[in-house]
């Protein structure tokens, strides 16, 4: 049912110093920053050949970044994401396996302008896990 390996989003503190990290240090292709005002981040992407690094910054004093960035003050690997053809059946299946949906288990519109959900991160192995329709 998963496709492929959409991205692997990492909290960071400073999202600037961190995009110029990739950049200048690694040589890495760096998107323009955005914000995403209805899931409370400012993110950059790290284009690689083979998927992508989100770099997600806080926006907003109620962020879901901040809290984390709260008890991980240096930033670390905050979700995967995992591409799906079918937002909808994807969650319906996750939902009929066990599977916790978070929020109102509706999708929203994600960093790409494509329907996402995410799954709790105590049913997949600790992993915050995000899943984009393609």
């Amino acid at each position: 049912m998963i496709g492929r390996l959409n991205h692997v989003a990492i909290a960071v503190p400073d999202l600037e110093a961190a995009a110029a990290r990739y950049s200048d240090t690694l040589g890495a292709i760096v998107t323009p920053a955005h914000d995403l005002p209805e899931h409370g981040v400012r993110v950059v992407f790290v284009e690689l050949p083979n998927t992508k690094i989100e770099l997600l910054g806080v926006l907003g004093a109620a962020s879901p970044i901040a809290k984390f960035l709260e008890k991980n003050p240096d930033g670390g690997i905050h979700h995967i994401c995992y591409e799906v053809e079918d937002i909808l059946a994807a969650r319906d299946r996750m939902v009929a396996a066990g599977a916790r949906v978070l929020g109102d288990g509706q999708p929203k519109i994600g960093a790409h302008g494509k329907p996402v959900i995410f799954l709790h991160p105590k049913d997949f192995c600790g992993t915050l896990t995000e899943l984009e329709q393609v």
